[in-house]
């Protein structure tokens, strides 16, 4: 219903629009502006329900909506972190200004590992890929963070660049390992596993534990997961003992080096803590009603369950779908109550959400590309 609801949604111009900071009451997805990031997020959406430029039912609509984010990349200046002269969207105000840039950049990432060179838009999305990524990396502050361009929660627009360098390296792009290392490090900064209970720091998070969160639990994901599948493999060759933890000890029996292990023991910890609060109601109902910073967090909470959670997928996902059932509107769609209220952006955002197991195989490979420990790259065919 969520896609049906989108299809139509779409402008002629291609794009979909999150509508205006300065109106949030205007729902209506056709008397609003279209605009990158929400463009590229619906179209992310619809790539994990299998509509994307190559396939699916959807393909000639997801066609366009591609091509409206070249020409925007297109017809950015080539100085400056944005690819987009249009100002106070809901996105921007809310997690950043230059949230299209990260955005953009994710999309046009998993498209272009799906399509064939001989594709008509093939270089087109291959040129405006690499506007994007650097555009993001000349951006990054030295706290690894994209937080000092504003933003109501700007840790949610930091998490998205973190995402877009990932999502770029796994699909073969150059990104500077250092800045994708100091992005996952600012992502886990925001929280502190180191006492009994979980703390979460929210300066950047408008407040929220929840955004901090859920950017901080998809932060160290990929670093969790490859702690945890040395330590298997490990043990798979026998050459730790069936009864050996993730540690960094046993990381540097493997010959992992000092800072190495050090980094991957701490995200392994941190995800593991962070998993078991996520009973916590008081941390999940976020501002206290729904708006699109929180379908947001839930996604990215999804992402990392799916890359370094293991078995606790199944008891989350189940956990979501009921909560995001019971709040979805008669049309199809899903709204927000503050904030980014636009029916587009919280829809993408729970599709997303309820999607997230069918993009199992790239999320998973993606963590072991950008882990290092593999030259395989990611799988970049139909979620």
């Amino acid at each position: 219903k969520g896609i049906e609801w989108l299809i139509p949604a779409q402008h002629p111009d291609g794009g979909w629009g999150g509508g205006s900071h300065a109106h949030q009451d205007i729902r209506d997805p056709h008397q609003v502006k279209t605009d990158p990031a929400t463009t590229a997020f619906t179209l992310l959406s619809l790539l994990r329900a299998g509509h994307t430029p190559v396939v699916g039912e959807h393909q000639s609509q997801v066609r366009r909506g591609l091509e409206y984010l070249v020409v925007t990349v297109e017809k950015s200046p080539v100085e400056g972190p944005r690819i987009t002269d249009i100002t106070g969207t809901q996105p921007q105000s809310k997690l950043g200004p230059n949230v299209d840039t990260s955005l953009t950049a994710q999309y046009l990432a998993r498209a272009l590992g799906m399509m064939e060179k001989s594709d008509a838009l093939y270089d087109r999305v291959d040129a405006a890929l690499d506007t994007c990524l650097a555009k993001l990396q000349a951006s990054q502050q030295q706290d690894g963070g994209w937080g000092e361009a504003g933003g109501w929660a700007p840790v949610l627009q930091s998490s998205l660049g973190c995402s877009a360098l990932e999502i770029a390296q796994a699909n073969g792009k150059e990104v500077d390992r250092d800045k994708l290392v100091k992005a996952r490090e600012y992502q886990k900064k925001q929280v502190d596993t180191s006492g009994r209970d979980v703390q979460v720091r929210t300066e950047a998070a408008a407040g929220v534990q929840l955004y901090a969160f859920g950017g901080a639990i998809r932060g160290n994901a990929s670093d969790a997961s490859e702690a945890g599948r040395l330590i298997e493999d490990a043990k798979q060759k026998g050459e730790l003992p069936a009864s050996a933890s993730v540690s960094g000890e046993n990381l540097r029996r493997l010959g992992v080096s000092e800072a190495r292990a050090s980094r991957l023991a701490l995200a392994a910890d941190q995800n593991a803590k962070q998993i078991e609060k996520l009973d916590d109601e008081n941390l999940l109902k976020g501002f206290g009603n729904n708006g699109g910073e929180e379908f947001l967090s839930y996604l990215l909470t999804s992402e990392s369950l799916i890359i370094a959670g293991r078995d606790k997928f199944n008891q989350w996902n189940d956990k979501l779908h009921g909560r995001l059932q019971k709040v979805q509107n008669g049309d199809g769609s899903w709204s927000g109550h503050h904030c980014i209220t636009s029916p587009v952006f919280c829809t993408a955002a729970v599709v997303q959400c309820l999607t997230t197991d069918r993009d199992a195989e790239f999320l998973i490979a993606m963590a072991e590309r950008t882990g290092g420990q593999t030259d395989k790259k990611a799988s970049a065919t139909r979620p």
